[in-house]
């Protein structure tokens, strides 16, 4: 039987940070040479394992599926399959593993949908020793495992790296595919736009989103969040041991799945999609311009529809993941073709 998670149990996870935080502090002053000669990322094990619980008391197992000698794409998925539930993909971006990144979001979802959670290729326990570095590419395999799980339908919910992803799957299953969530991703993006927006930050996107220092992770999350500071109580040997462990591991392969995006004409050609598609952006997006919604939105058409997040940043997951939750669940299980709040393209969530 499913364990019940009550809707605001994510709420809880706030306070349990500060108090972990709090308690690793203490204990890395009384830590002993022996682990740091063993170079043993132990602090940061206790909180991964934590989080691994918590998805576990969401109703969700581990599963890793070989595609070929070549491929392994590591999943966390519902328990219980139940068929009157709708089944709903869920697709991070750069900045750590699927867990990491939904870990506000799989409490509530878990309870209106079958929860398909992969790691993408180089990310987390996903590896290939295939050359493929393409969206596409990682659209291919994710869909292939999908297969393998019996999952012929579902709606695809996804965040900033993940829109591509998702972007593509929509297009190569239509037929599979039948709604899609895309939340603050440059999807459409210019090649000029893109370099205008690397100038205004003001910094290699390598450097950032591949950091390699604790300074380079608080400025990553800084841009990302409005706010929130959700690194606030957490000491650099944490965020080091985070970066050791999430983003060294197949680093190099996470470079070259940017350098893709990054490049002249990776973006040209894109697909009007055929499925009802929601765009979720935070108004004070640093990432990627609440402009880009817009202009996404027009290459769509009216199958598309925007809705945007006040005084929300580039990590809506982060900053608000209640209210993404809710325009996921209304939009995806709505009666009506958009049967989600049409008062205002704005909302204010509190």
């Amino acid at each position: 039987m499913k364990p019940q998670i009550p809707m605001d149990s994510t709420k809880l996870l706030h306070p349990f940070v500060f108090y972990l935080s709090a308690a690793l502090a203490i204990f890395r002053s009384l830590q002993t040479g022996f682990f740091s000669l063993r170079r043993i990322p132990i602090l940061f094990t206790i909180v991964d394992t934590v989080i691994s619980l918590y998805f576990r008391l969401c109703g969700l197992s581990p599963f890793t599926i070989d595609l070929d000698d070549q491929t392994t794409m590591h999943f966390w998925t519902s328990n219980h399959r139940r068929f009157n539930k709708p089944n709903l993909v869920m697709i991070h971006g750069y900045g750590g593993d699927a867990r990491w990144q939904f870990v506000y979001q799989v409490g509530s979802l878990s309870q209106n949908f079958n929860l398909y959670v992969p790691d993408l290729l180089f990310f987390g326990q996903s590896s290939s020793k295939r050359s493929g570095r393409t969206d596409a590419f990682q659209a291919r395999c994710l869909a292939e495992c999908l297969k393998r799980f019996g999952v012929d339908k579902f709606s695809v919910y996804s965040i900033s790296y993940g829109g591509f992803v998702a972007y593509r799957m929509a297009e190569i299953c239509p037929q599979e595919v039948e709604k899609v969530v895309i939340v603050s991703s440059g999807v459409g993006c210019s090649d000029d736009q893109i370099e205008e927006q690397i100038k205004k930050i003001g910094r290699d996107p390598a450097e950032i989103l591949l950091p390699k220092h604790p300074q380079d992770l608080r400025l990553l999350v800084n841009l990302s969040v409005y706010k929130c500071k959700p690194l606030r109580w957490l000491p650099d040997f944490f965020l080091q041991e985070f970066i050791n462990v999430m983003v060294n591991h197949q680093r190099k392969e996470k470079l070259e799945l940017l350098e893709h995006l990054l490049a002249k004409k990776a973006l040209i050609n894109l697909p009007i999609l055929t499925q009802e598609t929601l765009l979720v952006w935070g108004d004070q997006d640093n990432v990627f311009p609440v402009n880009l919604a817009y202009q996404l939105q027009r290459h769509l058409g009216p199958r598309s529809r925007v809705k945007i997040i006040k005084e929300m940043g580039h990590a809506a997951n982060i900053e608000s993941p209640g209210a993404v939750n809710e325009l996921i669940t209304s939009f995806v299980l709505g009666q009506s073709k958009w049967d989600i709040p049409s008062d205002s393209e704005k909302f204010n969530f509190s």
